[in-house]
């Protein structure tokens, strides 16, 4: 069988395709006959080494997969041959409160950017009958991650997210199915009216509007019930602006950055929830699998590119001119 590997971190160009033997799956394991697997900016961060926790020497990437059962190991009752699952994005945490320190592929593990791949059966989900399997790879990191930050959201609440990545497009398509009002911000009228497009009820450019935070809130009777925060320190000052009392603030991402102040006093007294988001257990997994088969909802796919090209599907995710998820079809 076929896996990339990298022998190195700092550079793409140690990525290469390289033969290795067919794995055969162990008491209670599965081995996966890869169908698709998706990319997020955490693989680009861990191949370039930019990324707070190092990459596993001489690493398979990626985290997000979809394929089907090729062969079960003994005492395998959860799946049967023929069965389509899905990753789960930390393979040991399956439910209950988040320890520091869970396993993560392409850190602790090696990732899925491979043909065939072995792993205990309860590090997988089945996969919803109404997606292919491009879009089903496409749940595991940014859709479970949107849907934990979206937790508690009601029928008639008011979201806001930021920007067009993939946790941000995922919140739009969740909160909307779940009854919410979206007010979404973003950096261009083309975005904007793609935004709108995919549900949206506004959309405010931050670019031409440095004080978004008021003006998403003037927009509402109260505030917003709940802020998907992917900024970072560049933006949480705006979010507490836009937050309404007791309302929850999802630190989901830094694209910003770590570095900057935070005004304690706004903080303080915007009476608001700040919750730290991580991605999700398998639990969550689960849930939005039932959730996105029972709405019918359809991850947005940027572009597909064939297994032989996966190098240059990471490549374009890097250039940040991407509207939905980038997927590497095996």
């Amino acid at each position: 069988m076929r896996s990339y590997r990298a022998n190195k971190i700092g550079s793409l160009d140690d990525l290469k395709i390289i033969e290795e033997d067919l794995p055969v799956p162990g008491p209670g394991q599965v081995r996966v006959r890869v169908r698709a697997t998706a990319l997020n900016f955490r693989d680009l961060a861990l191949l370039t080494g930019i990324f707070p926790a190092p990459a596993k020497a001489d690493v398979v990437p990626l985290s997000d997969a979809a394929g089907e059962i090729e062969a079960v190991g003994s005492d395998v009752t959860r799946f049967a041959i023929g069965d389509r699952v899905v990753s789960s994005f930390f393979p040991t945490w399956f439910g209950g409160a988040f320890e520091a320190g869970a396993e993560q592929y392409s850190v602790e593990r090696d990732g899925w950017l491979t043909e065939y791949k072995v792993v205990d059966a309860e590090a997988l989900v089945a996969a919803p009958n109404t997606l292919s399997f491009a879009e089903a790879a496409a749940l595991t990191c940014a859709g479970v991650t949107a849907w934990s930050a979206l937790a508690g959201v009601r029928a008639g609440d008011i979201v806001l997210t930021q920007g067009t990545g993939g946790v941000s497009i995922f919140a739009v398509q969740l909160a909307k199915a779940l009854g919410a009002r979206v007010i979404a911000t973003t950096s261009s009228a083309e975005k904007a009216d793609r935004l709108r497009a995919l549900g949206a009820d506004e959309v405010i450019d931050y670019r031409a509007d440095q004080d978004w935070g008021s003006t998403a809130r003037a927009m509402t009777d109260r505030g917003i019930d709940r802020i998907v925060e992917t900024g970072g320190a560049t933006s949480l000052a705006q979010s507490i602006k836009a937050i309404a009392p007791s309302g929850q603030i999802s630190l989901v991402g830094v694209l910003g950055g770590f570095a900057g102040s935070v005004d304690y006093k706004a903080m303080f007294f915007s009476f608001a929830r700040f919750q730290t988001i991580t991605t999700g257990s398998r639990r969550d997994l689960e849930e939005l699998t039932r959730f996105v088969a029972r709405t019918g909802l359809k991850p947005l796919i940027d572009s597909t590119f064939i297994f032989e090209e996966a190098r240059a599907a990471i490549e374009h995710l890097g250039r940040r001119q991407v509207f939905g998820k980038i997927v590497v079809q095996h």
